[in-house]
C-alpha cells in the first residue's frame, strides 16, 4: 500500500503550530537554553521554516508572549465586565488562577524573566494591563464612596501584584490547594482591605509606633 502523503499546513496553521511547540520548549528550558533546532525538530520542520515565520528566536518568543498576554487579559477583562465590585474582583482573581492552572506552559513563559529589554513584556506587562483595567473599577468606586479617585492606581497595582505573586507561588509549590480555595482567600484579603480603607491614611512614624507599643 502506498504511503499516505503528509498533509501540508497552511502558513497560518504552521505559525500556530510553531508557537505551540515553542511555548512548550520555552516553558521547559527557559529562553536562554531554548534552541531553534529543538523547536524545529519537535515541529517536524527545518530551521529555515521557523526563521521564515519569526525571523529569529526573539521573534518567536515575542509572538508567544503576546498571544499568552492576549489570552490572560481577555479572561480578566471578561471577569470584571459585570456584577458588583466585590463580585468582579473575586472573579478576576479566580480568572487569573484558572489561567495558571489551565495554561501552565503559557503561565511559565509569562512569569520567566524576559530577555527582551527593548519591550515591556511578560509578567510586567500583565500587571500593567490588568492594573489599568482594575484601576478603572477602583476609580469609579472611590469617587462614589468619597475617596480621592486619583489614588486608585496605587491600590489597583498593589492588589494585582499580590494576585500575580500568589499565582506564581501556587504554580511552583501550592498545588495541594485547589484554585478555588486559593482564589477565595486572596479575594477576601484584598476586598476586606479595601472595605476598611481609611480615606486619608496617616503615617505610623517612629514616635507613633513607639506610643502604640507602650
Amino acid at each position: 500500500m502506498a504511503q499516505q502523503k503528509k498533509q501540508r499546513l497552511s502558513g497560518a496553521d504552521r505559525r500556530v503550530q510553531l508557537m505551540d511547540v515553542g511555548r512548550s520548549v520555552f516553558a521547559s528550558h527557559g529562553y536562554e537554553a531554548t534552541a531553534i533546532e529543538e523547536v524545529a525538530q519537535q515541529a517536524g520542520v527545518s530551521k529555515p521554516i521557523v526563521y521564515e515565520h519569526f525571523g529569529a528566536k526573539e521573534g518567536l518568543y515575542a509572538a508567544i508572549v503576546d498571544r499568552e498576554m492576549d489570552n490572560l487579559v481577555a479572561r480578566m477583562s471578561e471577569s470584571i465586565s459585570s456584577g458588583t465590585p466585590r463580585a468582579r474582583f473575586e472573579a478576576a482573581v479566580l480568572a487569573f488562577m484558572m489561567y495558571a492552572k489551565e495554561q501552565p506552559a503559557g503561565f511559565a513563559v509569562l512569569t520567566r524573566d524576559s530577555p527582551l529589554a527593548a519591550a515591556r513584556r511578560g509578567l510586567t506587562r500583565v500587571i500593567d494591563d490588568l492594573a489599568q483595567r482594575v484601576g478603572d473599577i477602583f476609580r469609579s468606586e472611590f469617587e462614589r464612596a468619597g475617596y480621592n479617585p486619583k489614588v486608585a492606581p496605587i491600590y489597583a497595582n498593589a492588589l494585582v501584584g499580590m494576585v500575580t505573586q500568589v499565582g506564581q507561588w501556587w504554580a511552583a509549590e501550592g498545588r495541594s490547594f485547589s484554585v478555588d480555595h486559593v482564589a477565595r482567600h486572596v479575594a477576601a484579603l484584598g476586598w476586606m482591605g479595601l472595605r476598611h480603607l481609611p480615606k486619608d491614611p496617616t503615617s505610623l512614624g517612629p514616635k507613633k509606633a513607639a506610643k502604640r507599643r507602650d
